[in-house]
């Protein structure tokens, strides 16, 4: 929300006050029983250390009190006014476990429906995909672009060389060794 144009919060206003909105054809555009959801990157670093206290995990008001000041350096306090500001705290490394456990598991899913194939991955893989993602502009988002970029290939390019040579692939094991992905077959 915060990279739009200041037009943009003007047209926010008209649907936060009137609940509706026309486009360019005239035609009205009712928003009476709609939910608006705006996200913004403001405050990050405010919520990443306040994160790390445990008294504040508990209270997500006293939070968005704290966080009124910086969201005021970017919006208009009309704006502000017209908003419910929840705050939400980055994902902990075991909801990115669990996360990345249920990407893995689609992959074995995937392997056993369309090729037949066993799909099993050590514990370290998950740390390791885990380890990873310490950004936290992107959270989980990174653990998607790690597998789709690293993992995804280099299966596919074995399950596809194997299958050029008319060979079965029967179990798929990924493991991690010196701090890379290690792949074992059948």
């Amino acid at each position: 929300m915060e990279k739009a144009h200041p037009d943009v919060h003007e047209i926010f206003f008209q649907v936060f006050d009137k609940g509706i909105m026309e486009d360019g054809n005239g035609r009205r555009i009712d928003f009476k029983n709609t939910l608006i959801i705006l996200t913004t990157n403001v405050g990050t670093d405010l919520i990443m250390g306040l994160s790390r206290d445990p008294k504040y995990r508990d209270q997500p008001e006293e939070l968005a009190k704290m966080l009124r000041p910086e969201l005021l350096k970017v919006f208009p306090a009309a704006l502000l006014g017209r908003i419910v500001s929840i705050p939400y705290f980055p994902l902990s490394d075991e909801m990115l476990s669990g996360i990345v456990r249920l990407q893995l598991d689609r992959i074995g899913r995937r392997l056993r429906d369309n090729h037949n194939a066993a799909f099993s991955y050590d514990d370290a893989v998950v740390e390791h995909i885990v380890s990873r993602c310490n950004d936290p502009d992107s959270g989980g988002r990174m653990i998607d672009n790690i597998i789709t970029n690293t993992l995804l290939p280099a299966l596919a390019r074995e399950f596809l060389s194997r299958s050029l040579a008319k060979e079965d692939v029967k179990q798929a094991r990924v493991s991690i060794e010196n701090d890379n992905f290690a792949y074992s077959w059948n």
